[in-house]
């Protein structure tokens, strides 16, 4: 049982809002040991949000623990704005948080669209990571897009894609990203919140190997699913803001000496291992865990074991 591995819930000793342009206000919180070493965790989507649950994954003695709403999703405003919402965006916020909380070097914890974003950070400050935990490789290049939105986890889930079809008429299906881009910017709220809602239980569907109704993110909330559904299509439409389709793999030779943990579950619809085993062939030196019996999910017992494992040792880096 999750229950069984997870630290007890813990409330945060330390919450506030900090201004990181004209337009975005993001919400900080802190758990765990004030004098503790340093860990920011950087949840999925993008557009995801932090979950109480998050916290659980470090021994509350030893680590202090930073969580944030990234722009636009959460408590952070404006709700579900994609103006200045990049992924440069949000790594210039992470370094303002370090900044704001007094903190050298910290360990960086991120897992799909989190991964993507720790590794965008750790490659463009380096010198301010002592360690990388990595779960459920995202390098959002157009081959993981196509995968999971547009042809190929269709194959595994069949019955959860007819739901995602359901918004799109069948002459805009060929690019279905952009179908949904379309209805998710649009200026009729009905139309954005049942598209918004069918990508998102999109997601939540595939996300485990065994699939349940439970998912970290409540997805029945419009308000949810529409930072969840626009933020990611946004990110996706532009490519992830990268200059080239693989930059995060042509750059990971900057973190080569930071150590670091990839853990994958095997079978992993949403995130697909392909991806990373490619960054562990880039960063040989890495602890690299696949997990047999697992999906996408942190949620999930075997990953959940793994992680837990890394989170106490890297507590003494």
């Amino acid at each position: 049982m999750l229950e069984e591995i997870l630290y007890p819930p813990i409330n945060p000793y330390n919450q506030f809002f900090l201004n990181v342009s004209d337009i975005h206000t993001i919400n900080i919180e802190e758990y765990g040991n004030p004098d503790g070493s340093p860990v920011i965790f950087l949840h999925g989507g993008p557009g995801g949000g932090i979950e109480p649950i998050y916290a659980q994954y470090f021994n509350p003695e030893k680590w202090r623990i930073i969580i944030f709403d990234q722009r636009g999703c959460g408590k952070s405003t404006p709700h579900a704005e994609l103006e200045e919402n990049t992924t440069w965006d949000l790594v210039s916020d992470i370094e303002k948080i370090r900044e704001e909380l007094s903190i050298d070097t910290w360990v960086v914890f991120g897992g799909s669209w989190g991964s993507t974003l720790s590794l965008s950070y750790s490659i463009t400050y380096p010198s301010r990571c002592k360690g990388l935990i990595l779960r459920g490789i995202f390098l959002l290049r157009k081959k993981e897009i196509d995968w999971f939105y547009q042809e190929g986890a269709s194959y595994i889930y069949p019955d959860a894609w007819e739901k995602y079809l359901e918004p799109i008429p069948v002459e805009e299906q060929n690019d279905l990203v952009a179908a949904y881009y379309k209805r998710l910017t649009s200026d009729n709220e009905n139309i954005r919140v049942k598209a918004a809602k069918a990508w998102s239980i999109w997601e939540a569907s595939t996300s485990k190997l065994y699939t349940s109704n439970k998912s970290l993110h409540h997805f029945g909330d419009p308000k949810i699913a529409e930072a969840f559904a626009r933020i990611e299509c946004h990110y996706f439409t532009n490519k992830g803001f990268f200059k080239s389709d693989s930059w995060l793999l042509e750059n990971v030779n900057k973190i080569y000496h930071i150590p670091t943990v990839i853990v994958q579950g095997r079978y992993d619809v949403v995130c697909p291992m392909v991806s990373a085993w490619e960054l562990h062939k880039c960063l040989p030196k890495a602890n690299f865990h696949i997990i047999q019996d697992s999906g996408h999910s942190m949620t999930e017992p075997g990953i959940a074991e793994c992680l837990l494992k890394y989170t106490d040792k890297f507590s003494s880096l």
